[in-house]
């Protein structure tokens, strides 16, 4: 398919993306998550842009297929923002099509316009399909480990 749209994301689309949520987290991690929680946090950040900022790619015909979520980290060794892809996915039918590639590079012009130095995502390591994709985008790992700590 040739002929991708991408937005950012309204309010009215949170179900859709909470959904996209849910199967992804399922699909890459074997991860269930609160399906309540998901379409709370997902309406959150679709209504304070502080938060993260919603993409949805659609197809010619409007047809919304997939979304990311992109938030901000302040780089003080850079004096620049660094942005973070997050929460990734396409309808398992629309991969392999574009439909990705057509979001990451609405995301890397936007970067670009702002003076951003660095995108950023993570990515389950058992997830091969994953780390071909963001590989093929010319993407590459990063020496850093990510370490965390639920609370």
């Amino acid at each position: 398919m040739d002929s991708w749209k991408v937005e950012k994301a309204k309010l009215t689309e949170a179900d859709l993306i909470a959904t996209f949520q849910l199967e992804m987290a399922m699909e890459s991690e074997g991860t269930a998550l609160n399906a309540d929680l998901v379409r709370r946090g997902v309406e959150e950040g679709l209504k304070d842009e502080q938060k993260g900022t919603y993409y949805v790619v659609k197809t010619a015909e409007g047809t919304t297929v997939g979304s990311l979520f992109l938030t901000r980290e302040w780089s003080d060794w850079r004096c620049a923002w660094y942005w973070w892809i997050q929460s990734v996915y396409v309808r398992p039918e629309y991969r392999r099509k574009g439909a990705y590639r057509s979001l990451y590079e609405q995301v890397k012009r936007e970067a670009r316009m702002a003076d951003v130095k660095c995108l950023r995502l993570y990515v389950d390591r058992t997830n091969q399909q994953g780390l071909s994709t963001y590989r093929a985008l010319g993407m590459t790992e990063s020496h850093y480990l990510l370490y965390e700590e639920d609370l």
